[in-house]
């Protein structure tokens, strides 16, 4: 009911300019003590004449008002689904539209080749990058008593390598998503076995005892989010340990073989927990953000704030969910939580 206040105050004007002839004739007759039957007619006439006219222009206008109210809510939308135009005016609205529309697609398409050049490049740039990295590696192992904490400088290099290329094909992950029935004991053995040297050079314990679960996800993707969470969980562990295990789902038999190959109703959680310096109250509520490392990631500038950003991304399109609990001082909970029956693509 908005528009029509707002129609009239636009042709207030218009509606004074009506009603002065009628007035004008009214004293003219008044003057010259006339009878006021005719001037009545034709004010009456006037009046629904007026009236016809402005019921006639606020249909236009509610209807360019909805043209402009379709654009706004969705700036792609082909432009031929636009009325006709009535007047020169809105030819000339609508000329101006399709301008600015095929300069909006003209500066999409041009932003979308330059980010698609420079992610060629940077795809191109972590790959070439990795050969003279496992050069040095060889080179390093001869000797590996002695190049110990080279190794372990090394290593970290491989990982930010890695998260970059993560980084990168995460933008379009659709192309690259291989799901299947996954046993989660081999993924998790797997990065296991990739920071066992860190495991070793911190002296930080590890409890984890086997899982049996299988869960419908992409192998290769939930690696490198687990991988993420074992990188900051050794990454903030000075003492103690890290333990990896299931959440307890009441009900929820993990060990009858008829049912192993079956998607679970109840959903499998998994738990890597660490003893840390842990993350403060108010930064929990801000980790998975883009860039956010936190008071506690800024010591010695170990964080990137990237790692979480990308775990939540992965974890989100697979379908699955990602959260956290923290006591500042005590230690992390990261919690993997795998709804088994629906995947969400973007």
């Amino acid at each position: 009911m908005k528009l029509f206040p707002d129609y009239l105050n636009k042709i207030k004007l218009q509606i004074l300019l009506m009603l002065f002839p009628t007035i004008l004739t009214g004293m003219i007759f008044l003057l010259y003590q006339l009878p006021l039957e005719p001037i009545l007619y034709i004010a009456v006439l006037w009046i629904l004449t007026g009236l016809g006219k402005c019921a006639f222009g606020f249909h236009n206008y509610q209807k360019n008002i909805h043209n402009l109210q379709i654009i706004s809510a969705a700036p792609d939308i082909n432009l031929s689904r636009m009325d006709a135009p009535s007047n020169e005016a809105d030819a000339l609205q609508q000329e101006i539209m399709h301008s600015l529309n095929r300069m909006r697609i003209d500066a999409e398409t041009a932003n979308q080749k330059t980010l698609e050049e420079m992610t060629d490049y940077y795809t191109m740039w972590a790959h070439q990058i990795k050969t003279p990295i496992f050069a040095l590696r060889l080179l390093l192992q001869e000797n590996p008593t002695v190049n110990k904490e080279a190794l372990t400088e090394l290593f970290k290099i491989e990982q930010y390598v890695e998260m970059v290329l993560g980084y990168l094909r995460t933008e379009d992950m659709s192309s690259d998503l291989k799901l299947s029935r996954c046993a989660l004991d081999s993924i998790i053995r797997e990065q296991i076995h990739k920071y066992a040297g860190i495991f070793i050079s911190k002296k930080l314990s590890l409890t984890y005892e086997g899982i049996s679960e299988n869960v419908l996800t992409d192998e290769k993707w939930l690696g490198f989010v687990i991988g993420q969470i074992l990188s900051n969980a050794l990454k903030y562990t000075r003492t103690g340990g890290i333990r990896i295990s299931l959440k307890d789902v009441p009900g929820n038999s993990q060990n009858t073989e008829d049912i192993s190959n079956m998607i679970s109703p109840s959903p499998v959680t998994l738990i890597i927990e660490d003893t840390g310096i842990g993350i403060r109250k108010e930064d929990l509520p801000r980790i998975f953000e883009k860039g956010y490392t936190g008071v506690n990631g800024r010591e010695n500038n170990r964080a990137t704030g990237i790692g979480l950003y990308l775990s939540k991304k992965i974890m989100k399109r697979l379908g699955h969910r990602i959260y956290v609990t923290s006591e500042e001082g005590k230690g992390t909970k990261v919690f993997l939580e795998f709804s088994q029956n629906v995947l969400t693509m973007y």
